[in-house]
């Protein structure tokens, strides 16, 4: 697989948390964690499993950061 997205995150899936019609999906990256709004079909097309190797993918026009006063 090829993308245009030069920020891939690879990790583990340490937790899903399927919804109605979206499952939140957390990744392990590096020690942070990273979680993911998806639908629940993409979960199954996936195979994802709690334990399974699993990149973030981010792809944003713009980042924004933040501190508390």
């Amino acid at each position: 697989m090829k993308l245009s997205a030069r920020n891939v995150l690879p990790g583990t899936v340490v937790e899903i948390v399927t919804g109605a019609v979206t499952t939140h999906v957390r990744l392990d990256v590096g020690g942070s964690i990273v979680t993911a709004s998806i639908t629940n079909d993409a979960v199954r097309e996936l195979g994802l499993t709690v334990g399974s190797r699993a990149s973030a993918v981010i792809k944003a026009s713009d980042v924004m950061v933040g501190v508390d006063d």
